[in-house]
């Protein structure tokens, strides 16, 4: 059989990190542990029944058997313009100012080949979402560290940023609510990162995948809010997360309408159309009283509340999570982000992300997520608190080995 070499733009793209974690996690399953799985970011929860109801009725429309235009149906990309009037009190021309997508991780990963050209710089947060590199790979760019720290709520600080380095910088990657540190934006960062972009000439790409997913009655808050936000940059948001639609792949882009053109011809080349019933549902997802969404933020700031409450007496460092279905958690004194890991699937039999995958600045930490059934993460909690005091833990396996 010949072997075919892949290509070089299919080499420099970055490895799955957590590939060999979960490994390890299946050897344990294979033996018959009862292994919790908190390392994903997959919703456990259905999709609301009004949203599938539609697409039912729309998989007996004939005219979606057909393809449908590329660029997305009118009645969604007025949809979602409707959605950001309502919601956010930000007006978007629904044909040159929305881009449809197959799930914001395809934009996310498009916009990159859309605005770079080989050399150019991005400036990524550290830790962040890794797919961000994927895009960044395959524009053959280059990437400059944005450190986000507790120090300063998990939120970049732009007056550090190097003036060389951000006069070559043509793309700006930003994720509030934030995976994976679960922190959220405030109006005045926006601002800060709008003068930021202005000054220097960068394309802000704000992921806002978590975008409705904020606790303690604060009001969700979109990049498009602030003044002069349009002109800089676009904003990615999913039904994934909002409204359990994850494995529907349907999402959208909304600003500057050179962005969202260029977002359109990538996808006139690769993707093209998506499934009209989808379209259908998304529309109808997006135009409802959003009451589903309220019910699902409910739900995980109650599982956030339960599960820091099993751990608030192990020791654990844990920034409380303003938004999104992450826990942040920094690892005890003389752990690593992966040798905590190792105690966790192997003492406790719960599985997490270790903060090293999301950037070197997440080294020291690990991420858990709040996506499974409620009686799950209790007894994952319960699990891990009978751990602690972790550092007794730590010096019985030094001393064993």
């Amino acid at each position: 059989m010949t072997t075919f070499e892949p290509s070089a733009t299919l080499k420099r793209l970055p490895k799955q990190f957590f590939s060999h974690l979960r490994a390890k996690a299946t050897k344990l399953i294979e033996q018959g542990y009862d292994v919790i799985d908190l390392g994903i970011g997959n919703p456990d929860l259905p999709t609301p029944k009004f949203i599938i109801e539609e697409l039912k009725v729309a998989a007996d429309d004939s005219k979606n058997d057909q393809y449908g235009p590329y660029r997305g149906y009118d009645y969604l990309r007025k949809a979602v313009a409707d959605y950001y009037l309502r919601e956010y009190g930000v007006y978007v021309d629904p044909d040159t100012e929305v881009a449809v997508l197959h799930g914001s991780k395809a934009g996310i990963v498009e916009i990159s080949q859309c605005l770079l050209n080989e050399g150019d710089t991005v400036l990524l947060p550290n830790p962040s979402y890794p797919d961000y590199l994927s895009g960044i790979a395959l524009a053959n760019a280059k990437v400059a560290s944005l450190p986000l720290l507790a120090s300063n709520n998990f939120l970049p600080e732009y007056d550090l940023v190097d003036q060389s380095v951000a006069a070559e910088a043509k793309l700006l990657f930003l994720n509030y609510p934030n995976n994976p540190t679960a922190a959220i934006a405030t109006p005045e960062f926006f601002s800060d990162t709008v003068a930021f972009a202005q000054k220097n000439q960068i394309c802000v790409a704000h992921d806002a995948a978590y975008g409705a997913l904020v606790f303690d009655g604060k009001k969700p808050l979109s990049f498009l809010q602030t003044p002069g936000a349009k002109d800089v940059g676009v904003e990615f948001f999913t039904l994934s997360k909002s409204h359990n639609m994850a494995g529907w792949r349907i999402g959208f882009a909304v600003g500057n309408p050179s962005v969202i053109e260029s977002l359109n011809v990538m996808q006139d080349h690769t993707s093209v159309s998506l499934y009209g019933g989808i379209q259908k549902a998304a529309a109808k997802a997006l135009s409802s009283d959003q009451s589903s969404v309220k019910e699902l933020v409910s739900i995980y700031e109650s599982r956030r509340d339960r599960f820091l409450f099993e751990l608030k007496d192990t020791g654990l460092e844990i920034h409380k999570p303003q938004g999104s279905f992450y826990v942040w958690i920094k690892v005890p004194k003389g752990f690593t982000s992966e040798t905590f890991f190792d105690v966790l699937l192997n003492e406790a039999h719960v599985i997490v992300a270790p903060g090293n995958g999301f950037g070197s600045l997440g080294e020291g930490y690990v991420r858990i997520g709040l996506s499974q059934s409620d009686d799950r993460i209790l007894e994952a909690a319960k699990r891990i608190a009978r751990l602690a005091p972790f550092n007794v833990l730590r010096t019985e396996k030094l001393v064993s080995h």
